[in-house]
Order: C-alpha cells, then structure tokens, then sequence
C-alpha cells in the first residue's frame, strides 16, 4: 500500500473528527473511499485503529484535533500510528501484492486460474494466491507464497515427488490430489486422494503421513492432529462457498476474500451460526441472502465498504 494512500485516510480520519459538520466533506470523503479497493483497505487501517483507540476516552484520543495550526501533526500522529499496525498482521497480509509481482502465477481479488503443467499435473489457483512452479531434473516443486491451492499431481515416470514449499514447511506427494492454504502463521493441508507427507520447516524430522479424506495444519515448529477432511472443502473450484455450522464471524472474513474492499461484521452479531452453499463469484448475491435466515441487515457504506449488522 502507497505512502500517500495511508497518509489520504489519515488526513480524511482526522478532518472527520474535527467536531464539524459538514456534509460536504463527508461526501467527499465517500467518493475517495469509493474511487479505489486500495482507499478501502487503508481506511480499514483507520477503523482498526478506532476500535484500538475506544480504549481510551474520546476526548483523550482526538484532543487537538479541531485545531486547524495542529492539524498536519495529528495527521503525522495518525500515520504513524498505521505504519505501526504494519508490523504486525497488516503487514503480513500486505506483503502478498509485493510477491504477486515476482511470481510466476498469481491471482488478484475475485481471480482464480487452472494450470496444466507440462508433467501432466493440474494446478488450481484460489483468489489472492502467489506460487513459483519449477519442473526440474530430480524434483517437482510449488513455492506458495499466499493463497490457496489444489494440485492433482500426475504420476510422473522418473519418479519424481512433487513437493509444495510454503515458509512453514513442505508437503511431499508422489501421485495424489490436495489442497494447500497458506494462513498467517501456518498452513492448512487437505487430502482428496492418495497421500502426502507433511513436514515442519524447524523439524523436517516430525513427519506425517496424511491420507485422503484427512486434513492437518502446521507452523514451522510444529504439526497439529489430523482432522476429517469437510465436505466441499475445495468447492471454490466451481465457484461455490460450502459451510455447515460456521460462526458469522468466520464466514463473513471468508466472504471478503472473494470481493474487494472492506466486509465488516457488527461484534453483536458474530456468533450467529449459518449454513448453507453460497456463490462467490457474485458475493453481493450471498450477502442479499443473509436476512433470509439471520436476523441481520446489510449496509453499504460505499461500493468498497460494506457492514452486515443486526437487524
């Protein structure tokens, strides 16, 4: 994300809370907030920021706002603040569109693809996915750097294993069908058919067989148990989004992969369960479904910015 991007919602979060009205200015705030995906996600920032800040009393937090000879520092203030947030989870899911760029595949918000390699092996990629192919003498590797993927790899007469690296570790299959995410801190393997061995990258020597139908997560330290592989689980491949049983909360961030700008979710209403199969190739359509079975209503803010909040 731009510098002058950051420093945009800044400005704008700082004339917003000057203790005047003015319509004007809020319309022009919503036509910048609409004009991009990326003037979305930076004032993401600025409400994650908020929602830090409501620690503390309001008069505290904005005093000297109103103040037109300390505007410019508040804005600094208000910058450095986001540029702080960077270090940790923003960052890391922000470090994606850097790599998209020098990798060789990549799919941006909304994209998926399909590969056919030159072995024979299928490669689908989810949206938001960064990946190295390499077809080499002795190996067949994956390099994932963000996303999520299904790789069928075709039996290969040399007999080479095909082996997904992710900066948590690798997963090694001869001729199989899985599925590969890459989540912040760790990476989520699932099964379809035949088997994979998963190993952490600290202790490569922790090794686990998975067989389909299975599914497992790991970090670089450390594998957790094999689990049921759930239904549906790779029915992003024909544009579908399969959940049984899920909190609000959880289907709600899995929704937003799929649609660009900010999908927010009221705290009240998070741990609503749901079910159901939903389309992700038109996810105003899915959000247009909710108040049929939920007692929540959708809010569009902006084209890029949308809440869903009891209703």
């Amino acid at each position: 994300m731009e510098l002058k991007t950051l420093e945009a919602a800044a400005t704008w979060y700082v004339q917003l809370n000057d203790g005047v009205a003015d319509l004007a200015r809020t319309r022009a705030w919503r036509q910048w907030l609409e004009a991009s995906p990326e003037h979305a996600a930076a004032w993401a920032r600025v409400e994650k920021l908020q929602q830090q800040w409501a620690l503390v009393p309001a008069q505290a937090a904005l005093k000297g706002l109103g103040a037109a000879q300390a505007q410019r520092r508040d804005v600094l203030k208000v910058l450095g603040l986001l540029l702080a947030m960077g270090g940790g989870s923003w960052l890391a899911a922000e470090q994606l569109p850097y790599r998209t760029l020098l990798a060789q595949q990549h799919t941006g918000t909304g994209e998926r693809r399909s590969l056919q390699l030159e072995d024979g092996s299928q490669l689908e990629l989810n949206v938001g996915t960064a990946l190295d192919v390499r077809l080499g003498q002795k190996l067949r590797t994956v390099q994932l750097y963000g996303g999520e993927i299904l790789l069928k790899a075709a039996y290969d007469p040399r007999q080479r294993p095909f082996i997904v690296h992710t900066d948590d570790g690798s997963i090694v299959a001869r001729e199989a069908e899985f599925s590969v995410r890459k989540l912040p801190g760790q990476t989520r393997v699932g099964v379809l058919q035949a088997a994979v061995e998963v190993r952490p990258q600290h202790h490569p020597e922790h090794l686990l067989r998975l067989p389909a139908g299975q599914q497992a997560s790991f970090n670089r330290d450390h594998i957790s148990p094999a689990l049921p592989l759930p239904a549906d689980s790779t029915a992003w491949q024909h544009g579908m989004l399969s959940v049984n049983d899920w909190r609000l909360a959880d289907f709600i961030e899995e929704l937003g992969r799929y649609r660009p700008g900010v999908l927010r979710c009221a705290a009240s209403i998070r741990s609503l369960s749901i079910s159901g199969a939903f389309r992700i190739d038109d996810t105003d359509i899915a959000l247009a479904n909710l108040d049929q079975t939920l007692p929540v209503r959708v809010r569009y803010l902006s084209r890029y910015w949308v809440s869903v909040e009891p209703a």
